[in-house]
């Protein structure tokens, strides 16, 4: 008989570490839900980028 695999097991919520709850996904209350959105509108989460060269082409 063939065994089953195991279920993925649940990420924790991103802000406070507790279990995930399926109402809130991926956090685990509305409290750790507003403080996301809060890091999200204070800017604190930014993707890093690079300035682009500038082409040899190109004279300002």
């Amino acid at each position: 008989m063939a065994r089953e695999p195991a279920p993925p097991k649940a990420k924790p919520c991103p802000i406070c570490r507790k279990a995930m709850v399926a109402a809130f996904k991926p956090f685990c209350s509305a409290r750790c839900r507003q403080v996301d959105l809060g890091r999200w509108l204070a800017g604190d989460y930014a993707i890093p980028a690079e300035e682009p060269l500038p082409d040899e082409d190109e004279e300002s």
